[in-house]
């Protein structure tokens, strides 16, 4: 009888010390290991919204919804009439300039100066015998053979041809000295205003196009061929591929663990049996409640920090709005002055 009360406590004594056992393994289970933090969040990235930097009527998109695009890929053209004919337009009138210009700098031609000097030549002969003519009456005059109206008529002769030599004197001089500088700067002012309005007109020809910023996946296409564009009204909205990360959330009492540039590791319910690389590249400086849409085993109104854990995605497995899982090394750092995403995966993926 005794030996079976014994039997009975020393099993007792096995059941009690398992269920210790057990009870510490979770416990130090729940903790995990002391040298990472896990917190919980959801896949985000980019958008842009892609609008034509002109505006015009649509008539060709080339990309659809869920399109892989890369940067500087062509999605879409305006009608391009009116900015055609605006550019050759332009042109002429360019060429037209250029070619006074170049008539202002080139100043008179011989065949110009020698028209003018024969006009005065000319103007010279009138005036010496305008002035034979005036003396001749002049002395008849006081003998009273010509009448006072004849000499009159002499004398305004003669101041006419005076003045018409000093006329044809100035078109020579002019002749011989070329435009003047004003009349050149202004016409070479007017050229260069001319050349800047046709290099507007092709840019904004150039506008007619629009192009892939980056690369992306069309995620809206919101317009179509056929429906007026305008600088301020989107036609595709574009999911940039890079960067990409986890917005989640870590409370308050482990802030202090974690900094910019530590390692992480991400995992996703779609694929379980994968992980991806991370790390830490930004850290809210402001406090809020924990959202709503974050599942976590803490309360959800304890205080949390938006905590951004960039994410290398070289197969392209990862998609927006995904609950991902983090795990944070805090015993390991990136330097801060080399956390671009670009250079970063472009690395991990090299090596």
């Amino acid at each position: 009888m005794p030996s079976k009360k014994k039997r009975i406590i020393l099993v007792l004594l096995l059941i009690a010390v398992c269920a210790l056992g057990i009870f510490l393994f979770k416990k130090e289970g729940a903790k995990g290991p002391k040298d990472q933090v896990t917190i919980y969040g959801n896949i985000d990235i980019r958008e842009i919204q892609l609008a034509f930097y002109a505006e015009g009527r649509i008539t060709k998109l080339y990309a659809d919804e869920g399109k892989f695009v890369k940067a500087g890929e062509l999605l879409g053209e305006l009608d391009r009439d009116r900015y055609e004919a605006r550019l050759n337009a332009l042109n002429a009138k360019v060429k037209e300039q250029e070619e006074i210009v170049t008539r202002l700098h080139n100043g008179s031609r011989p065949q110009e100066i020698r028209a003018a000097k024969a006009r005065m030549e000319k103007a010279k002969a009138r005036l010496r015998d305008a002035k034979i003519t005036y003396k001749r009456l002049l002395v008849l005059s006081k003998t009273k053979y010509v009448s006072r109206q004849k000499l009159d008529d002499a004398k305004a002769q003669l101041d006419m041809a005076k003045e018409a030599l000093k006329e044809a004197k100035e078109i020579y001089d002019l002749k011989v000295i070329g435009p003047r500088i004003e009349d050149i700067k202004a016409a070479e002012e007017k050229l260069k205003a001319l050349r800047a309005e046709l290099s507007l007109s092709k840019v904004r020809l150039k506008d007619t196009w629009l192009y892939a910023p980056s690369n992306g996946i069309i995620r809206d296409r919101i317009l179509e061929p056929g429906d007026m564009a305008f600088p301020n009204r989107p036609v595709y909205t574009l999911a940039l591929t890079n960067p990409l990360w986890v917005r989640a959330y870590i409370p308050e009492p482990d802030l202090g663990k974690i900094a910019l540039g530590m390692p992480a590791q991400i995992t996703v319910d779609s694929f379980p049996d994968k992980t991806f690389k991370g790390w830490v590249g930004y850290i809210s400086p402001t406090a809020e409640f924990t959202p709503r849409n974050v599942e976590t085993p803490d309360l959800r109104t304890r205080i949390v920090y938006q905590v951004r854990v960039y994410v290398c995605n070289h197969e392209g497995k990862l998609r927006l709005g995904m609950p991902a899982t983090v795990k944070i090394f805090t015993k390991r750092k990136r330097k801060e002055g080399n956390l671009n995403p670009s250079t970063i995966c472009s690395e991990d993926q090299s090596s």
